[in-house]
């Protein structure tokens, strides 16, 4: 087949990843749930990340489904895209059931990890060279313009008819199945040297590092405290403005902006940096959950910590995949970036339970100003880990800091 590489091909590429990260476009209409549905905050919030507990499950049994039905990236994303758009909409149809509509975010998050990995491996095999590491950078980023605009349109959806006409956000999924079937050709090899070759690491790595286990909790950790931050966010502003507010989404669209801004910025910051970013990017996540916590009685300071914790996540999240190369040998990098991002999405799924946790060991209600009683903890966390991190790598002890030669380029 020729190859077309126009615009709106790419954009149909891209636009599998759009919907990747529309799990969280309810996050808006959490305070009206909780209410609607009798459930406590926790419960509420698990609708928001109950499909990352799916996503970590299909991103293991994808390839093995792919193979099992014999189908290719392009239909196999296709299948993802559709249960993606029928079970998203199913709480609309469904006003007042907690159990079915848990089950089908559930379901929801099967359809995403059906498809996450074949998003990124078709746009691996389709291009080359440097126009493919161009499209795997704005499939970055169309996830997080995704996520925004979801999070607007289902914001103005619960404006106009409560909190079960979100979930109709979700009827973009079968526009995008529509366009990406139109528009993308079917699956091709690559021209060039496949994807294995080209992220190789080198033959004097032998065996996986156990730091691999410490990244993984990093992962792990940086994506509790950023979906805990979003998933409390609306509630605390319904508790600061009135139970009529409901606004919170427009603000968690923004959010995402600074997101998108840290991914683009990120190689520039790199470059001049190199390993100190992780020091920027920790020290301004401790800042922006320090100002979501004070802001706890004051709504611009809680606006300003959660307009903040996207562009700094998006500084030290690359970090962990750019350190992986040197930990684990080529053969074991497929294997070590999977459990990265199963801990990215294990940490998204427990974020409801980690905090309710806190605020019972802090002893502070679960409810009104009491919601930002985690991030004091987190923040305080995220210095510690950036001084743990500082005095490992420039501590005396010789031998840490030889073991470490990836990791302080």
């Amino acid at each position: 087949m020729q190859k077309k590489d126009s615009i709106v091909e790419k954009l149909a590429f891209l636009s599998v990843s759009f919907m990747l990260t529309s799990a969280y476009a309810v996050q808006g209409a959490l305070p009206q749930l909780k209410v609607a549905l009798n459930v406590s905050q926790t419960q509420a919030e698990y609708l928001a990340t109950m499909p990352s507990f799916a996503v970590m499950i299909f991103v293991v049994l994808s390839p093995l489904l792919q193979t099992w039905l014999k189908v290719s990236d392009k239909q196999m994303i296709m299948a993802g895209v559709t249960l993606v758009g029928v079970m998203g909409i199913v709480p609309f149809f469904n006003l007042h059931n907690y159990a079915l509509i848990l089950a089908s975010r559930l379901l929801l998050g099967a359809g995403y990890g059906l498809y996450n990995s074949q998003a990124i491996a078709l746009i691996s095999v389709w291009y080359e060279g440097a126009t493919r590491a161009q499209m795997l950078g704005w499939r970055a980023a169309a996830e997080q313009i995704g996520q925004a605009t979801t999070l607007f349109i289902a914001g103005i959806l619960l404006t106009i008819g409560g909190w079960h006409f979100s979930f109709l956000v979700y009827l973009l999924a079968f526009v995008v199945l529509l366009f990406f079937a139109l528009e993308v050709p079917n699956d091709r090899p690559s021209q060039d040297q496949p994807v294995e070759k080209l992220t190789a690491t080198p033959d004097t790595i032998t065996k996986t590092s156990p730091r691999v286990a410490l990244l993984i909790l990093f992962a792990f950790f940086l994506v509790v405290d950023y979906v805990g931050m979003e998933n409390r966010f609306a509630s605390l502003a319904v508790f600061l403005k009135g139970s009529a507010y409901t606004g919170a989404a427009n603000y968690l669209s923004l959010m995402l902006i600074g997101a998108t801004l840290g991914g683009i910025f990120y190689g520039a910051i790199n470059r001049r940096f190199g390993f100190g970013t992780i020091y920027l990017g920790l020290g301004l996540m401790a800042l922006a959950n320090f100002l979501f916590y004070f802001g706890r009685n004051n709504f611009g300071l809680l606006v300003m910590g959660l307009l903040l914790i996207g562009f700094p996540l998006q500084l030290v999240s690359p970090m962990i995949f750019n350190l992986l190369p040197g930990l684990a040998p080529a053969k074991r990098q497929p294997l070590v970036t999977s459990m990265v991002l199963i801990g990215f999405n294990f940490g998204a799924f427990f974020s409801p339970t980690l905090a309710e946790w806190l605020n019972t060991m802090l002893n502070v209600p679960l409810k009104g100003t009491g919601l930002a009683a985690p991030f004091l903890a987190y923040g305080i966390a995220l210095l510690i880990i950036a001084a743990l991190i500082y005095l490992t790598i420039h501590g005396k002890r010789i031998g840490i800091k030889k073991s470490l030669p990836e990791m302080t380029r």
